[in-house]
């Protein structure tokens, strides 16, 4: 008699938590993620600027001495700030409108509406809000099947109220969207060893995965090409990200099937885990902050 196994599934409350940046200018890329895109200063040194909203910490932004030359490499396609509602999104649109932003696109997902930056070194940035799950087109097999039309953007100013402070409370990641060098070695990283489910499968181009039954926490796609080389440590862009767990206990989980799997990690402490996936990208397990 054959035993099947169960496969490993990450407690469905994994989200993501923050997202850690290496910038070359980190005054600019400082004014630039508060003044513009609508993030608050926590706190500062003079190698380092932490990021959020409210009390929460969601980018860091950490200075590298003698950085090499923006190259192809894998990392960072864009990170998406979840905004709570579609008024919040409105007032974001006529925020960036008013200030120059610089906007690259606007588009209706299906399941989400939102908005495209890229910051001063080329980092893309994602600002969005999520349609309610009742107009998600999801699937008798679990797929969360978006798409990619054209925004209206006149609709979604009508919605806000011009009361811009910055990303109101609540704000969050929603995903985190990779450049990878592989895809079948990424859903294979994302689906057996960190336990997440394939949401969308977009064949030989992207791949996007969730926890629980969002529509997707992390992204990836080959859009540079096959094999792209890993970034090195002076390389600006994505140091690492995060993903925020329930508890301690999940954490021991997690750790015990790495270990049954004989991956490679590093057990910071009994609160946080630290593994590469295969294409050189740090992410960080931790337990979420009360």
């Amino acid at each position: 008699m054959t035993t099947v196994i169960p496969k490993f599934q990450i407690s469905a409350a994994t989200h993501p938590g923050h997202l850690s940046l290496k910038v070359a200018d980190l005054e600019q890329q400082t004014k630039f993620y508060t003044e513009t895109i609508g993030l608050t200063l926590l706190k500062q040194t003079n190698w380092t600027s932490v990021l959020g909203v409210d009390k929460e910490i969601l980018l860091v932004l950490k200075k590298v001495e003698n950085p090499l030359p923006v190259s192809k490499k894998t990392g960072l396609f864009h990170v998406a700030f979840l905004l709570p509602t579609r008024k919040d999104l409105g007032n974001a649109l006529i925020h960036y409108l008013t200030n120059k932003a610089p906007l690259i696109g606007a588009s209706d997902h299906g399941y989400s509406e939102a908005l495209y930056l890229n910051d001063p070194e080329g980092n893309g940035i994602e600002v969005y809000s999520d349609k309610p799950r009742k107009l998600w087109d999801i699937r008798s097999d679990g797929e969360i099947v978006g798409i990619t039309i054209e925004l209206d953007g006149d609709d979604l100013i009508e919605s806000a109220d011009g009361k811009w402070q910055g990303f109101p409370k609540e704000s969050s990641i929603g995903h985190v969207h990779l450049k990878v060098a592989d895809l079948k070695q990424t859903e294979d990283f994302y689906t057996e060893v960190l336990g997440l489910d394939l949401k969308t499968n977009y064949g030989n181009q992207a791949k996007f995965f969730a926890a629980g039954d969002y529509h997707h926490h992390i992204g990836s796609n080959i859009w540079l090409g096959r094999n792209t080389p890993a970034m090195l440590e002076n390389d600006l862009g994505l140091d690492y990200y995060t993903f925020s767990v329930s508890s301690e206990k999940e954490i021991a989980r997690i750790e015990q099937h790495w270990q049954e799997m004989a991956v490679s990690y590093q057990n910071e402490s009994s609160s946080s885990l630290l593994i590469c996936d295969p294409n050189g990208i740090k992410i960080k397990i931790q337990v979420e902050k009360s």
